[in-house]
């Protein structure tokens, strides 16, 4: 099974948050579309609007933990790390996205297709297809 036979699965919607955004609206993203981690958008002049990178509810819990209630005024561009995007594409296998997430201690993978963002797969995602998967496939007897 391919990384994009989950995507067609999805909703075609990615909720980004740009990096100059503050932690409180990240987090208000993050529960108001009911989900746990944002793509993170660099718009930028020349290269055109990117993913730069993932912010999760990690990232706002480790905002306050550090920073008090401050936290919730800090930049999304101050808690990401933005030097290698861990990311996959539509084509990869579904073990190739677990094997990332595993070896990168991440839950979610931005997908990306032509150098665009076609869709954010994560942990959970993986282990249901792995689970349908195991579920379709015939029992053998005991």
């Amino acid at each position: 099974m391919k990384v994009g036979d989950i995507l067609r699965k999805k909703t075609s919607r990615v909720v980004t948050v740009r990096m100059n955004e503050t932690v409180g609206v990240a987090a208000q993203l993050m529960r108001a579309s009911n989900i746990s981690a944002l793509v993170v958008k660099d718009v930028v002049r020349t290269e055109g609007n990117t993913a730069a990178g993932m912010f999760t509810e990690r990232d706002v819990v480790r905002a306050i933990a550090e920073h008090g209630a401050a936290g919730v005024n800090l930049k999304v561009s101050q808690l990401i790390s933005v030097q290698k995007l861990v990311a996959c594409s539509a084509e990869d296998t579904l073990e190739h996205a677990r094997h990332l997430m595993n070896v990168h201690h991440i839950r979610h993978l931005p997908v990306i297709d032509d150098f665009a963002l076609a869709g954010v797969v994560s942990m959970r995602d993986i282990s249901s297809a792995f689970d349908e998967a195991a579920g379709m496939a015939p029992k053998s007897a005991a």
